[in-house]
C-alpha cells in the first residue's frame, strides 16, 4: 500500500481530500448530492471505470461521523423499511457491475429529479405526493442497484423523505444510517468481485477523510438554516444532480 503513495502525485490526494470536504459540506446542508457532485471531477482525475468505487468507499468512511453527529435525529422506522432491500440490491449490483448498462434508467431518474423544481414550486410546497413507509422497501433496492453502478444516488431518496414529513436533521441522520448500512454491502460486493484495488482504496480513504471534515462544517451551517431554506437547498441539489445524471447518461450513449 505504501508504494502507492510514492507512485501517485501528492497533489492528487490533496485534491481528493478537499473535494470530499467541499462535497460533503454541501451534502449536509442540502440533504445529499455530495457523491454525484464529485462524479464529473473524479471521472476526469481517475477515469470513469473507477469513480463509483472511490465515491462509495469515501462516502462509507465518512458516514460514522455523520451518524454520531445526527444520532438523536435518526428515524429508525424508515431505516428498517429501507435497509434490508437496499443491501440485497447492492449485492446484486456488485455481481452485475461490469455487465449491465443503466443509461436509460439514469435519464429517467435525472428527469424525475429535475421535475422536483416544479413539484415543490422551489420549496414553497412542503409535500408534492403522499408517501407510505412501505415505499422505502422497493426504493431501497432500486437506489442500491443504481447507486452501486454510478457512485451516488442519494438525491433520489429526498423527495420521498420530504413527502414522508422528514426534514433537516432528521433527514440527514436517517439517510446517513441508511447509507452506512448500504455501504457495508457495496464495499463487500466490490471487494468480493475484485473491483477494489489498493490504489482505489487509497483514493477512497483520501476522499472519505475530507468528507468527514465536511460533515462537521455542514452541521454548523445546517443548525442556522430554516426549514424553508433547507428545502430550497435540497431541491436545488436535486435539480443539479438530475442534470448531471442526464448529461452523464447521454454522453455514454
Amino acid at each position: 500500500m505504501l508504494e502507492i503513495f510514492f507512485e501517485t502525485p501528492l497533489w492528487l490526494f490533496a485534491v481528493l481530500f478537499f473535494l470530499g470536504a467541499a462535497a460533503f459540506t454541501l451534502s449536509t446542508i442540502s440533504g445529499g448530492g455530495g457523491a454525484l457532485m464529485q462524479i464529473p471531477i473524479l471521472n476526469f482525475l481517475i477515469g470513469t471505470s473507477q469513480t463509483a468505487q472511490v465515491i462509495n468507499l469515501g462516502t462509507f468512511i465518512s458516514r460514522p461521523s455523520r451518524i454520531i453527529l445526527f444520532w438523536k435525529h435518526i428515524n429508525w422506522k424508515i431505516f428498517w423499511y429501507y435497509v434490508p432491500s437496499a443491501m440485497l440490491g447492492a449485492i446484486v449490483a456488485g455481481y452485475l457491475f461490469s455487465e449491465v448498462r443503466i443509461v436509460w434508467i439514469q435519464v429517467i431518474v435525472g428527469l424525475f429529479l429535475v421535475s422536483t423544481f416544479f413539484q415543490y414550486h422551489f420549496g414553497k410546497k412542503e409535500r408534492s405526493f403522499n408517501v407510505s413507509y412501505w415505499f422505502f422497501i422497493p426504493l431501497g433496492f432500486f437506489i442500491a442497484v443504481i447507486g452501486t453502478f454510478t457512485g451516488g444516488m442519494g438525491p433520489i431518496l429526498n423527495p420521498f423523505l420530504l413527502n414522508a414529513g422528514i426534514e433537516k436533521e432528521e433527514l440527514i441522520g436517517t439517510k446517513a444510517a441508511q447509507a452506512f448500512s448500504l455501504g457495508i454491502a457495496q464495499i463487500s460486493s466490490y471487494t468480493f468481485f475484485g473491483l477494489l484495488t489498493p490504489k482505489l482504496i487509497a483514493f477512497g480513504v483520501a476522499t472519505g477523510l475530507g468528507a468527514t471534515l465536511g460533515n462537521f462544517f455542514g452541521k454548523i451551517l445546517l443548525k442556522r438554516m430554516s426549514k424553508l431554506a433547507f428545502r430550497k437547498w435540497v431541491i436545488a441539489i436535486m435539480v443539479i444532480s438530475g442534470i448531471v445524471l442526464i448529461v452523464r447518461a447521454v454522453s455514454n450513449l
